[in-house]
């Protein structure tokens, strides 16, 4: 029952950092940036919900995905689009300088401390199945998810820009010579980012029922890492990726000695060191992908 319990918090979990790591994933593969101000667009959408607070749920949803993707259209437009023809280290200090900007203007605006927000606690209350106790926000987040990737599934396979990403996934420069408009394809690609970014924001304010200026850098790191280790480049490898950390997270905090629980993440970054020193591409990392990166 108890390995049952830890399969479940472990697929919940692994449900959040899929949905990041494939935002991270979605800007590489389009343009080869790691976007390290991914974070600060999931602190965007729980600011948005901060300053909406006492509103309809449904308005306070739809307003912290629709900030998170603005912004991240804006992150495009602004900075990224004249640098695209950059070199990726100029691209990558670009990402870093644009991520500790909007965290000190988020710093300027409400503050260092963190702020508490009540954004559905109701799901932070656990059901019954058969004996086990299972908080509602982890089943959300399970379903959330899955409805996300389904829809994401579809969009790529079904629609002509979601054709059109995937080509320029595999050959940025043939897709353009065949008619694929760069501008538009970026833009989607980052539309589509800062969206699953909101939808993150949503589960993180509900779980912890705080909003502060800090809260997107931990899970950008954490999505970075599921990505390279899904195989950077990949986006199935990416979802792979955050499903197998948020495993091995889980299962370190409840096999480890108490004494070292603390120390959980640091056991974390050891074991998929050593499981990149024995495939430094990655789960589902292809040739070409390898050659690009």
């Amino acid at each position: 029952m108890i390995l049952v319990q830890n399969a479940i918090d472990a697929i919940s979990l692994g449900a959040v950092y899929a949905l990041a790591a494939l935002g991270v994933g979605l800007i590489f593969s389009i343009m080869r940036l790691i976007n390290f101000a991914h974070g600060e667009l999931i602190m965007a959408g729980g600011f948005a919900l901060y300053v909406l607070a006492g509103n309809p749920f449904a308005v306070m949803i739809a307003v912290g995905v629709v900030v998170a993707m603005l912004l991240a259209l804006a992150m495009e437009r602004v900075a990224f689009r004249t640098l695209r023809q950059a070199n990726p280290a100029t691209l990558l200090i670009a990402s870093f300088a644009l991520s500790y900007l909007l965290q000190h203007v988020a710093l300027l605006i409400f503050g260092s401390r963190a702020m508490g927000i009540d954004f559905l606690s109701q799901l932070n209350e656990s059901i019954e199945l058969g004996g086990l106790r299972v908080p509602r926000l982890e089943i959300a987040t399970v379903v959330v998810t899955a409805l996300l990737l389904g829809l994401l599934t579809l969009f790529f396979r079904r629609s002509a820009i979601g054709v059109q990403m995937r080509a320029a996934a595999e050959d940025f420069d043939m897709a353009r010579l065949v008619g694929v408009r760069a501008d538009r394809v970026i833009a989607v690609a980052f539309a589509l980012s800062g969206i699953l970014a909101g939808f993150v924001s949503l589960y993180v304010v509900a779980q912890g029922g705080s909003v502060s200026y800090k809260m997107g850098v931990n899970i950008v790191l954490v999505a970075f890492v599921a990505s390279v280790i899904g195989g950077i480049g990949s986006l199935t490898g990416a979802a792979l990726g955050g499903f197998l950390l948020g495993l091995v997270s889980v299962a370190l905090q409840a096999f480890l000695p108490e004494g070292w629980r603390p120390y959980r993440d640091a056991f974390v970054f050891l074991a998929f060191i050593a499981f990149l020193l024995w495939r430094p591409q990655g789960l589902l990392s292809r040739r070409a992908d390898r050659e690009r990166v």
